[in-house]
């Protein structure tokens, strides 16, 4: 293997990159300095780097006291159950569904997959009323449990996609030895499968995660005037018809973005292993 020659074009490249990585950090600078910057700097020097003076109390300011739900702390620790109960509950029905719908090739199975890909296709805001309608009847709004469901519901046509796709793309030979021991169905999914599934698992559990951690329109609706109010919601709090702190919104950003950032940076390899599995099968 020959060694590498660093030229002209491979400099030409490097710049090319660095530039594009500036472009992109871009908006996180903005995001940063805003954030600490005191409302009188704001007025008077909003693209100035705060280097002299930062104001960390923003921080302080949009955790304990931001948005109508107890301050952005609440509304973190509300973000945070819902999105990990919705994952947890979205992971198992859409594997097991997924897992079913792969392995057997009956019409029945092959239905529920198209019905699966429809519901995927189609936007779930048409039947946002009817879905509102039932859950008001069985006593689901604004509570835990109830956006939970939702969020399971409404992501459980792309998660069965995506983990059908990974499933069909593995062996059969592991399941099939696990069977001939005198395993179950059940037992040979969660002894055998499931760790197979790691990639996919981890890409769903993202990109499910994401989607719920970002999601206002539907706290919006379902959880409009209760006390477990999401980030999204704490975050608008802070926007107003007459004045807007913008510095509280950049800083209850900023803490609503780092625990993303800091899953993605910890698990990206396996994210993008399992998204291109999912979509070569």
């Amino acid at each position: 293997m020959g060694a590498f020659r660093y030229t002209s074009r491979s400099f030409v490249r490097e710049l090319v990159m660095i530039l594009a990585a500036m472009l992109f950090a871009l908006p996180f600078y903005f995001l940063i300095a805003i954030s600490l910057k005191s409302d009188q700097q704001l007025t008077l020097e909003p693209l100035k780097p705060p280097l002299a003076d930062p104001n960390w109390g923003n921080y302080a300011d949009a955790w304990s006291s931001g948005g109508t739900t107890g301050g952005m702390g609440r509304a973190f620790l509300n973000t945070v159950i819902i999105t990990v109960g919705s994952v947890v509950c979205l992971v198992l029905v859409s594997s097991l569904t997924a897992y079913v719908i792969a392995r057997r090739t009956s019409k029945l199975s092959n239905g529920l997959y198209v019905l699966f890909v429809i519901g995927f296709i189609m936007p779930a805001t048409l039947g946002l009323v009817p879905v509102y309608v039932v859950m008001r009847s069985a006593g689901l709004l604004a509570t835990y449990h109830g956006i939970i469901i939702l969020h399971t519901a409404g992501i459980l046509p792309f998660a069965v996609f995506l983990y059908v796709g990974f499933i069909r793309a593995l062996p059969a030979e592991y399941e099939e030895a696990a069977q001939v021991d005198g395993a179950g169905m059940l037992r040979t999914f969660f002894r055998v499968v499931i760790p197979l599934l790691r990639p996919i698992t981890t890409t769903v559990a993202m990109l499910s995660g994401l989607i719920v951690w970002n999601d206002f329109f539907l706290a919006l609706i379902f959880m409009s005037g209760s006390s477990i109010g999401t980030l999204p919601i704490a975050l608008n709090s802070f926007v107003n018809e007459n004045y807007t702190q913008w510095n509280l919104v950049f800083a209850g950003a900023t803490i609503a973005i780092l625990p993303v950032l800091g899953v993605f940076i910890v698990a990206q390899r396996q994210f993008v292993r399992g998204l291109a599995g999912g979509i070569r099968g």
